[in-house]
């Protein structure tokens, strides 16, 4: 064997020091499975074994009978990855480029019965291998095309050829995400015995107020453009929509023809627009627009069966709606109501409304609230402290304290996993209910909060059954709350709190509302009666419950729906009624009705119409015998499992050459692991023979990534000005690493070993010689983001960001050193989703001042005319609008930019289904740079002003790019300006 050169040796061994220091950190992720035919479940610990026959079991049933409806067989095993990185359990899926489920443990959300579920398991199987049945299926043409390419291709920026390879192998992958909930949702009902959203109070409360405020109803286009960016819902309302939608399919032409719509066989169409049109016999858009007068009649209808008895009478006490509310306190002393809040254009916070003036005041941001609860709040009168929960959306929650009064929030506990907060007044200590390992916990802390000595576990409930909206009575000795079983009943009881103290989990059951839950009841304050709601007649209500005459009685009559009730008098109640726009503080009496008419179900029309849907109820995955279809299990070991996912062929450019070759993508199936691998080949004379052929290959195994190629080409050369093709070799390798993640803060760091050799052109600069062919790099880098934006902005709107990079080249025997640290602070502006950033940036090199490897280069937007990399470059280090590339360069420098972004532009309908804009945006800013500020003679300085304009275009329903626009000039003394004009269109 050959020795290897002194740059080669010393690039392995930096390699070797590298692994060394990281290997501990990689060595903890420990993985074990589960497998049959058609299953392979992963998943991250042993504790979690007591529930992976049960899922398994739930899979293999679900399958099944999608198997039988659909006549489906999967296109390979469906990989399920099962976690606990969250406090409440969601779940995803793909079928592209393989079928992969993700779910989490923990029990599901229980606010407002937006998604109710009977046993949970049970019913996400059912929803996600929906998503998977509708995507993986496949017409004899789609299977030609996956033998082709070896299986289905994911869309990827790097060579956007694959987002038409996709499109052929799995084309109702591109959808519109109403389609693949609405269809998942309606099926997910039926298959839990008429348990879920079909079926829903919520969905149904949703569309009855639409049509009593005068709401605008989204088309097909608006809904994603404009609905599920702005609307205090977001994405759910893809949810809402799309499951209307279907069920009005179903409800007009048999849930039969819904089916049809979502069947890929051998007489269907690729698009499911075209698929409509084949089994409707009419456009969608059309349809569409029936469905919104069907849904106008419908819920007319409902609104007269309610006024059958008078409406309650309320009086609004807010100037606007409030978004998505936290349950409320009164504090009788300071007359005022304590609340937390998110609605669009402002930060979630908790707020104080004034019962006098009803004037709202902000207390305290909560930084990471909740979709539709914001955040858990509990109160202390006596002290006057609110604990609030943060982290609460997809994260483990962290206890903070707060004064009513102001001041900063302080944390007690991170990682608490604690929510549903409750007070004790008598003993001053805090409740909650704990999720862990996929099970609750009834938990009970003592002051002061901050120490987890002072936590005790005051009831542990087994799988299947949670504690929620739990309240304590004003003596101290009651604790009451909702409970659900796995059946997905759910009463309201009542346990004694001395009892539960002492190891006794018996409770007391004071009502059930049928099939629909007790949600948010509190005590009165002197403990006779309890408060809250129920959609007992399909309208969600305030009812009283008194603890006297053992009887729960109606206190209103809404024609939308009343939540979160409070008393703040003998005669007043505080509540919070549903409007098109989010929920608004309202007073009503609290007085007693007699009676309250129920409304009509539109899926309950959909049973008594069609009765075969109740034929789709799943039976119990108790009968699959999972041990009988287990194949294998124990330590899941990824290398062995990385196989070919795709190979097609792509085209890219080196040195205004073209050269075309083939991509491959191995991986292991749940991502963990993989390789990408290019390989092209540019026949064109003007090349010498050692530049024709160019190779690229990517190996990643978190937190490792390898990176290798020679003669790099690439794709988006063929629309300079930006080139990254490159000649000679190149090999690095890169260690990720996470110090903070605690969202909305993120710290990460990176280190970085490279070599290069046979260069005639910088690696980072393209327009800079190279003074010799060889060298090697090493760096670190850290990147400190902690920002934020409302609803209804597309980029962050305050914060700040930082970004330290220390880079080391050692060239020709020269060690050259350099660093940089950019810091980026922005905040709002009074006008919504607008807001001024001040963007900086200094870096100094060592070496000669001539010496191209210790100089930074600046000048240009950066975009290319077709692109995938960032859209907004001129905010990088490298960039100066209104130069050329890399025309300015120096030893260090200094610079600072001042960017103002003006309000977005939402379109509700811009373009046609397939091919639409969803918003525009518009950047100005001004930037000053200084180089070489250490040498007189080669200083220098230089100003620009400059706007960009992005537009947002989504094609094919789901795949994005933007469309940007801009223009600087840039001006130094004692030379003449340039100007520089920018279009580009951003791939992905």
């Amino acid at each position: 064997m050959n020795e290897p050169r002194p740059a080669v040796r010393s690039l392995l061994a930096a390699v070797v020091c590298l692994g060394l220091a990281s290997a501990p950190a990689a060595a903890q992720l420990r993985l074990y499975h589960l497998q049959t035919e058609q299953l392979r479940l992963v998943y991250f610990d042993e504790e979690h074994e007591y529930i992976i026959p049960h899922l398994a079991r739930c899979f293999e049933n679900s399958l099944d009978f999608y198997s039988r409806l659909f006549d489906y067989t999967p296109n390979e095993r469906i990989s399920v990855l099962l976690q606990d990185f969250d406090d409440y359990g969601y779940a995803g899926a793909t079928a592209i480029p393989v079928n992969y489920v993700t779910l989490g443990i923990e029990p599901f959300e229980q606010v407002y019965e937006t998604s109710p579920t009977n046993e949970r398991i049970n019913w996400v199987m059912s929803h996600e291998l929906l998503h998977i049945v509708a995507s993986d299926q496949a017409a004899p043409s789609d299977r030609a095309w996956r033998k082709l390419f070896a299986g289905k291709v994911a869309p990827n920026a790097e060579d956007p050829v694959s987002m038409f390879y996709g499109y052929m192998t799995a084309p109702r992958r591109f959808a519109p995400r109403w389609y693949h909930e609405g269809m998942a949702v309606f099926l997910e009902t039926w298959m839990a015995g008429g348990y879920g959203r079909a079926l829903g109070g919520y969905d149904e409360m949703v569309f009855r107020t639409m049509v009593h405020d005068g709401a605008y109803f989204y088309d097909v286009v608006g809904l994603e453009s404009e609905g599920t960016t702005t609307d205090f819902q977001i994405g759910q309302l893809s949810y809402l929509y799309g499951t209307r939608f279907i069920s009005y399919l179903a409800h007009r032409y048999g849930p039969e023809k819904a089916i049809d719509w979502i069947r890929r066989g051998e007489d269907s169409k690729r698009s499911v627009r075209g698929q409509f049109r084949h089994v409707f016999g009419a456009s969608l858009d059309a349809e569409w627009k029936r469905w919104i007068e069907f849904e106008h009649d419908w819920q007319r209808a409902n609104l007269e069966r309610v006024r059958t008895y008078e409406p309650s009478p309320y009086k609004v006490v807010s100037e606007r709606p409030l978004g998505s509310v936290s349950r409320a306190y009164y504090d009788a002393e300071r007359r005022q109501l304590y609340t937390a809040i998110n609605y669009p254009g402002e930060f979630a916070h908790i707020a104080a409304i004034g019962l006098d003036d009803w004037s709202v005041r902000k207390i305290a941001e909560v930084a990471t609230p909740a979709l539709y609860y914001v955040s858990s709040l509990a109160y202390d009168p006596d002290s006057g402290t609110l604990y609030f929960t943060t982290d609460n959306s997809r994260q483990w929650r962290d206890l903070n304290a707060v004064s009513v009064d102001g001041g900063k929030p302080r944390m007690l506990l991170e990682d608490f996993r604690t929510g549903d907060l409750a007070f004790n007044r008598a003993d001053k200590s805090l409740w909650g209910v704990q999720h862990h390992n996929g099970l609750s916990r009834l938990v009970r802390l003592e002051p002061p909060y901050d120490s987890w000595e002072r936590l005790e576990g005051v009831l542990e409930l087994p799988f299947g059954r949670d504690l929620f909206d739990i309240d304590i009575s004003p003596d101290g000795e009651y604790l009451t709350g909702s409970l659900i079983e796995i059946s997905g009943r759910q009463r309201l009881v009542r346990m004694p709190i001395a009892a539960l103290r002492s190891g006794d989990s018996g409770y007391e059951v004071l009502y059930e509302f049928a099939n629909y839950s007790p949600a948010n009841f509190v005590y009165s304050p002197d403990g006779r009666y309890l408060y809250g709601t129920s959609y007992y007649t399909g309208v969600s209500n305030v009812f009283r419950y008194d603890f006297e005459t053992r009887q729960m009685e109606g206190v209103t009559n809404g024609l939308t729906g009343f939540f979160r009730p409070l008393p703040v008098s003998e005669e007043t109640l505080f509540a919070f009624l549903y409007t098109a726009e989010g929920f608004v503080p309202v007073e009503i009496p609290d007085t007693t009705l007699e009676d309250i008419e129920p409304i009509r179900f539109l899926g309950q029309a959909i049973v008594e119409q069609y009765p075969v849907v109740k034929e789709w109820m799943l039976g119990s995955p108790a009968e699959v015998d999972i041990e009988q279809r287990t194949q294998r299990s124990g330590p899941y070991g990824k290398l062995r499992d990385v196989e070919l996912i795709s190979v097609y062929p792509i085209v890219q450019e080196y040195k205004d050459q073209a050269a075309v070759g083939v991509r491959l993508n191995l991986s292991e199936p749940l991502g963990l692991q993989g390789f990408d691998i290019k390989a092209t080949f540019s026949p064109s004379d003007e090349l010498p023979s050692d530049e024709k052929l160019h190779l690229g290959l990517r190996y990643s195994r978190w937190p490792w990534e390898v990176t290798a190629g020679w003669n790099r080409a690439d794709f988006y050369d063929f629309f300079g000005p930006t080139k990254f093709s490159r000649k000679g070799y190149a090999l690095g390798v890169k260690y990720n690493g996470v110090l903070i993640n605690d969202r909305p803060r993120r710290l990460d760091y990176s280190l970085r070993v490279a070599g290069y050799g046979e260069l005639d052109t910088l690696p980072d600069y393209q327009n800079v010689a190279a003074t010799v062919e060889e060298f090697q790099t090493a760096g670190f880098s850290l990147d400190y983001t902690h920002h934020r934006r409302t609803i209804g902005a597309v980029e962050a709107e305050k914060g700040i960001e930082a970004r330290f990079n220390v880079h080391a080249n050692h060239v020709a025997d020269e060690l050259l050193p350099r660093a940089w640290l950019d810091f980026d602070w922005g905040f709002p502006l009074p006008l919504d989703h607008s807001s001024i950033w001040l963007r900086s940036s200094a870096g100094a090199s060592s070496g000669a001042r001539d010496n191209p490897f210790a100089s930074f280069f600046f000048g240009g937007f950066g975009n290319n005319w077709v692109d995938h990399r960032e859209v907004k470059r001129y905010r990088q280090q490298h960039s100066f609008p209104g130069l050329a590339i890399n025309e300015l360069g120096g030893k260090n420098y200094g610079r600072l930019m001042v960017e103002w972004t003006l309000p977005p532009v939402r379109f509700k309908r811009l373009g046609v289904p397939s091919f639409y804009s969803t918003w525009a945006h518009l950047a100005l800013f001004t930037s000053g740079i200084w180089t070489d500020f250490d040498s007189e003679l080669d200083e220098r300085k230089l100003w620009n002003v400059g706007a960009q304009l992005n537009m947002r275009v989504v094609f094919g329903s789901n795949l994005e790019t933007t469309l940007s626009i801009g223009y600087a000039v840039a001006r130094e003394s004692g030379r003449p300006s340039s100007d520089e004009f920018m279009v580009s269109l951003k791939i992905l």
